[in-house]
């Protein structure tokens, strides 16, 4: 069995309060109310002012093993992320954006489409122009 990982986070902020992480083998889901009596970030709080993104196992993986900070997007609800700068020497500000995996996606997607545009106006191009041959 595969189970997910649930981020629970302030939902005024996106403060992430408790990751459970992913898990596998003999384990089993848990409910928000176990969740809320097992952690102690969880038990603190008012539970109307915590929300919880439930991942499919191994969603965003790399993007959380790449990561240096990651929050819950208030306004959106889903997931931003922060990675290391390899040009910065020094400690920066967080600057949280769309996983990088989706970004990927979306590129490859918009790649093909630009690809299959191309093709198109190349065949219109190759056409012959007008009816008449000899």
């Amino acid at each position: 069995m595969e189970i997910g990982r649930k981020v629970y986070f302030d939902t005024a902020t996106g403060e992430v309060l408790v990751d459970t992480g992913e898990r596998s083998g003999f384990v089993r889901e848990t409910t928000q109310e176990e969740d809320f009596a097992a952690y102690q970030a969880l038990t603190e709080r008012v539970q109307e002012t915590v929300g919880c993104l439930q991942l499919e196992y191994g969603q965003y993986s790399r993007d959380f093993a790449e990561c240096n900070g990651y929050r819950v997007n208030p306004d959106t609800l889903e997931l931003e992320f922060s990675y290391p700068d390899p040009s910065e020497t020094e400690p920066t500000e967080p600057v949280y954006r769309k996983p990088l995996s989706v970004e990927v996606d979306e590129l490859k997607a918009s790649d093909i489409e630009n690809k299959q545009a191309i093709a198109e106006l190349t065949m219109m191009i190759a056409a012959p122009m007008g009816g008449g041959g000899r």
